[in-house]
Order: structure tokens, then C-alpha cells, then sequence
């Protein structure tokens, strides 16, 4: 998939410095082919509990976000993430403290 397609799905303008910060965060989260549209259908999937996907500012690597104004979208939201992480083998790291997730890679 093209990084400006990536860009879009996820809601993004596409410009030279997201296109690099993606192109890095690609290169950073290994198996990322193997996975990359696993993501783009978990950001469609979580939409309805007001999470998304979205590229981290602080790390290469893409992270999700649960912004759900009601603990009961919040929960249905961490339960995707986590059938989405074992169905596809994709680590993620929760955020201490926080309603963030990084997606790490895809392991074997």
C-alpha cells in the first residue's frame, strides 16, 4: 500500500514529513507487510468506540488510541485491540496509565 494511501485512511493530509515519518515507522515495527492491512481494518473496526490509529510523535511506531466517552466503548475498544493482537500476531504494548498502545510488530 502507498504511504499516502496509508496516510489518508488514517486521516492525515499527506505531506513529505508524514510520509517520512511513516516510511520510518515502517522501517522500525518488523513484519510490518505482513500486517499493515490488519491495521488499516482494526482503524475502520474501532471507529465505532471513538479509537483510531494514528502515528506516534513520541516513537516509531504506529499507536492507538481509545478516546471513548463511555467506559463501555472504552471496553469493547481494548477488546478488539487485544483479538486483533492475537488473531494476527501482532505485539502491541500498552501505555502505563494511559489509553495508548503502541503496535510493536508482527511476531511468529
Amino acid at each position: 500500500m502507498e504511504a499516502e494511501a496509508i496516510l489518508t485512511q488514517l486521516g492525515y493530509t499527506p505531506n513529505d514529513a508524514l510520509t517520512k515519518q511513516l516510511k520510518d515507522i515502517q522501517e522500525n515495527t518488523p513484519g510490518y507487510e505482513k500486517i499493515e492491512k490488519h491495521i488499516m481494518d482494526l482503524n475502520e473496526h474501532l471507529k465505532v468506540n471513538n479509537a483510531y490509529v494514528a502515528l506516534s510523535n513520541t516513537k516509531n511506531y504506529l499507536k492507538i488510541k481509545v478516546d471513548s466517552p463511555t467506559p463501555e466503548l472504552a471496553q469493547e475498544a481494548h477488546e478488539k485491540i487485544e483479538h486483533f493482537s492475537e488473531k494476527y500476531k501482532v505485539d502491541i504494548e500498552k501505555l502505563p496509565n494511559k489509553e495508548t498502545y503502541y503496535i510493536i510488530g508482527f511476531h511468529h
